[in-house]
């Protein structure tokens, strides 16, 4: 019987928490010499030699070596990038890429992530964790809370006043962090000394995931799904409704977790999703199945439609377009996928 995501609630230690901060397997060979900027946006090319130069300065100040050795405070605050560009323009290649090139026991990790290893540790016992560390890279920097505004810009303070080098990557610009989903401006302060820690590099582009034009992935019969999904071997197969509500009683951060050793995921009853909680939730789990490579098949509604369009307007909109982006990619993987099975099945 195929396996489904609603069975699965990990709980990863702590161990596993700190052993996750490296660039996911689909990034696991990005490099500068692999990353190809698109000519027609100069911006591509010059983020790729900015991170080139701030590779070669990071650690240049000294200080305790090794992630854990934590005691010593570095001389020198140190500066940060923060990479603003649209989705699929290569900001996570450029920032993993870094973390490929700099010594000192660099550290990786998506936005929740952090959030989580903080929970998990304690203030105190994270900040002494990653400061021991030479370069922290934070990926898909969002504010989506009061809360973890305060918690990150924090965090951040304390890292680059031990001269641990910064690099995030976000859809938005470090003074419009949480603007349209909270009370952005009593926060305005914090946001302010945060986005001071920053040098901006803005990349422009088009979503390469979608640079060869290639059709959406269209929604597929129930059937076909269920019958995929019962002849592949790591297979899991769950109703959209049901995983939804799965994923409530999971913690974001344990979504990468519950993939371990998935190697396609298959949706049935596939429906509109109207609910930010939901939403976003579906985002984060959309996000860590792109890291992992891990291809889609789904049938109900088509992939493109599966947020309504007040969510498409709202303060989130950029996630949700990212999302849209990465789920399509991997509904189009799923497919080339279902094709071949089907032209292997023909010549038998």
């Amino acid at each position: 019987m195929t396996e489904s995501l609603t069975a699965r609630t990990p709980a990863p230690s702590l161990e596993r928490l700190v052993a996750d901060l490296v660039p996911p397997p689909r990034f696991a060979k990005a490099r500068l010499d692999n990353y190809v900027p698109d000519p027609q946006y100069p911006s591509q090319q010059e983020a790729k030699e900015r991170i080139a130069e701030f590779a070669r300065g990071i650690g240049r100040s000294g200080g305790s070596k090794g992630l854990l050795g934590m005691f010593r405070k570095r001389p020198q605050a140190a500066r940060g990038l923060y990479l603003d560009g649209g989705f699929g323009v290569g900001k996570t290649h450029l920032l993993t890429s870094l973390f490929h090139i700099t010594d000192g026991n660099p550290v990786y990790g998506t936005f929740v992530e952090y959030t989580n290893l903080v929970g998990a540790l304690g203030f105190t016992r994270a900040v002494d964790l990653l400061g021991g560390s030479s370069l922290v890279c934070i990926d898909e920097f969002e504010l989506d809370d009061p809360g973890d505004t305060l918690l990150m810009t924090r965090l951040i303070r304390e890292l680059s006043d031990r001269g641990v080098a910064i690099v995030a990557t976000s859809n938005t610009l470090p003074e419009a962090l949480g603007e349209g989903r909270f009370a952005a401006q009593d926060f305005l302060r914090e946001i302010q000394s945060m986005s001071e820690r920053f040098d901006v590099l803005r990349i422009d582009g088009e979503d390469y995931r979608r640079r060869e034009a290639v059709a959406e992935a269209p929604a597929l019969p129930e059937e076909t799904v269920r019958e995929h999904a019962e002849a592949t071997p790591g297979a899991t197969l769950d109703d959209l409704p049901s995983l939804l509500a799965h994923l409530k009683t999971v913690h974001p951060s344990r979504y990468g977790a519950m993939l371990d050793d998935v190697s396609f995921a298959h949706l049935t009853e596939v429906s509109t999703i109207a609910d930010h909680n939901n939403g976003l939730r579906f985002v984060v789990l959309v996000d860590r199945l792109y890291d992992r490579e891990i291809p889609v098949l789904a049938s109900g509604q088509d992939a493109a439609g599966i947020f309504t369009e007040e969510l498409l307007r709202s303060g989130y909109r950029k996630k949700y377009y990212r999302s849209l982006s990465r789920l399509t990619s991997l509904a189009r993987d799923g497919a080339k996928d279902l094709e071949g099975a089907a032209q292997d099945a023909s010549a038998d």
